[in-house]
């Protein structure tokens, strides 16, 4: 299991979205944009829900902030499909159904898969990492100031 801190690389990734597209890092860096990455264990939990109403609700503010904001789950893209629609959420979902991304960036639960956020710069460093299984929404408004400091950066 990786132990990913502040300032390493990033790992890259390759996804399939809840449209069956594929998603990777690449494409972000590609753009300089950077990315807020959070997991979470289960579309339509109250936790999880609660989480993903948060990022949709401050989602403006990342996108003006120069930010990308993705969701991985384990749960499959008709599951996505259903949460997406059901509320309204305005970014995309990564399925990770054998938890190969999980893995890849340290995301490890106890009894449920782990709840962990990455802010990713334009340059796929690592600049920030929120761990917290129960905790749903205290690290959002902390990812946007470190979205927001990166945008004061350039």
């Amino acid at each position: 299991m990786t132990k990913l801190k502040v300032g390493n690389v990033a790992p890259d990734f390759e996804a399939k979205n809840y449209l069956g597209q594929t998603v990777t890092l690449k494409e972000f860096k590609e753009k300089n944009q950077p990315i807020v990455l959070y997991f979470y264990p289960k579309d339509n939990s109250p936790v999880c829900t609660k989480e993903s109403c948060e990022f949709r609700d401050k989602y403006q503010k990342f996108i003006e902030a120069g930010a990308e904001v993705i969701g991985v789950s384990s749960d499959g893209e008709d599951s996505h499909k259903s949460f997406v629609s059901k509320y309204s959420l305005p970014f995309t979902l990564l399925t990770d159904k054998h938890s190969k991304l999980a893995k890849l960036y340290g995301v490890n639960g106890i009894l449920l898969p782990g709840r962990k956020t990455f802010i990713i710069d334009k340059h796929g460093i690592i600049a920030g990492i929120h761990d917290g299984l129960l905790s749903s929404t205290s690290h959002i408004e902390e990812s946007l100031k470190i979205i927001e400091k990166l945008k004061s950066q350039i």
